[in-house]
């Protein structure tokens, strides 16, 4: 890789390791392996990057990059058997980190531990739409699929969430007009 290149790249990942970072303790609940998730994503950038230095959407690449490192860390054998205990190991200093809201016993905890309760796709859907604040085709883009996936994949995570977190998920949803 050229030495502008080098450079390019690592200005980008010091400016995106942290999000990228908060947005893999979203998706897995687990900041040792949310960490593992954001090597891998900038492992594979690096190894890419003079195809992504050359598009206006790194950060998008990027993203999607670290949903499927996600994925496939789920599809491996030994987190079949495994489930983290929800016990964060280590102290973080402020800012608005999901983990702060968990120290500081906000309301914020149950929606966290609801997150990890939910399927992994919905999970994603809606860490892109609620947190990440991507619009529908942005989501899509970043899953793979289409905007219709994306639609009925939040109003099923956000139906699974209400069920989770011990609200009764309307049967009817949608259907107030008839």
């Amino acid at each position: 890789m050229r030495k502008a290149d080098e450079e390019r790249f690592r200005e980008f990942a010091r400016a995106h390791a942290q999000p990228l970072r908060r947005s893999a303790y979203l998706l897995c609940g687990d900041w040792h392996l949310a960490d593992d998730l954001v090597q891998n994503t900038l492992i594979k950038l690096h190894g890419a990057w003079h195809r992504i230095a050359r598009t206006d959407r790194p950060v998008s690449y990027a993203r999607r990059t670290l949903l499927r490192c996600w994925l496939d860390e789920r599809r491996r054998p030994w987190r079949r058997a495994e489930r983290g205990d929800g016990a964060v190991p280590e102290e973080v200093e402020g800012g608005p980190d999901p983990v702060v809201a968990v120290a500081a016993g906000d309301l914020r905890a149950e929606l966290f531990a609801g997150l990890a309760r939910i399927a992994p796709r919905q999970r994603a859907v809606l860490v892109l739409r609620f947190f990440e604040s991507l619009s529908v085709a942005e989501a899509a883009d970043a899953l793979g699929c289409s905007e219709g996936t994306v639609k009925s994949q939040t109003a099923r995570a956000l139906a699974a969430m209400k069920t989770v977190l011990g609200h009764e998920a309307p049967a009817s949803a949608g259907r107030e007009l008839e």
